[in-house]
């Protein structure tokens, strides 16, 4: 009887173990798909240069395209609808939410500039026009426990570098 209470509680410990690892994969995978997904949207919303202020000589990014193409971006890439809810086929299996969406632009800033935005940990040298974003999912759970994980957050930095003489 003895030789079974600690088999089991051997068997217990490996599942929690296997299981405990299969969320940090998970948790890769995501913060992986995030990352690649949020990069590829930044770059498509600083693309959105507004034309009439670029026949000027300066780079403004037109803000409603900018976003336009960013949210059209994330929604391409995870597999999400207008909302950025998943929809089946998606590889996430929660919301994503954009926490910070930022154009930095000759509209109201000079180049080179130094971006530093502490609530998000980014710092970045500037050398043009930028779009900066949060985004952000809930970290899947396979194990419960008394404290929940934190959510997975991903920042992402796109410019369109300014060449000086």
């Amino acid at each position: 009887m003895d030789y079974i209470v600690k088999l089991a509680f051997v068997l217990l410990i490996f599942i929690y173990t296997w299981l405990f690892q299969v969320q940090n994969q998970e948790w890769d995978l995501n913060r992986s798909l995030l990352k690649d997904a949020n990069n590829a949207a930044v770059h498509d919303a600083a693309q959105a240069i507004n034309l009439s202020e670029y026949a000027k000589g300066r780079i403004v990014i037109d803000p409603i395209a900018a976003r336009s193409a960013f949210d059209k971006g994330l929604e391409i890439n995870l597999g999400l609808d207008e909302g950025l809810n998943f929809k089946k086929g998606s590889p996430l299996h929660a919301k994503v939410e954009v926490v910070d969406f930022i154009i930095v632009d000759e509209s109201t800033n000079s180049f080179p500039l130094l971006y530093e935005n502490k609530l998000y940990g980014i710092t970045k040298y500037l050398r043009g026009p930028a779009v900066i974003a949060v985004i952000k999912t809930k970290h899947t759970v396979l194990i419960a426990r008394n404290k929940s994980p934190e959510d997975i957050e991903v920042p992402a930095v796109q410019e369109n570098k300014l060449v000086y003489k």
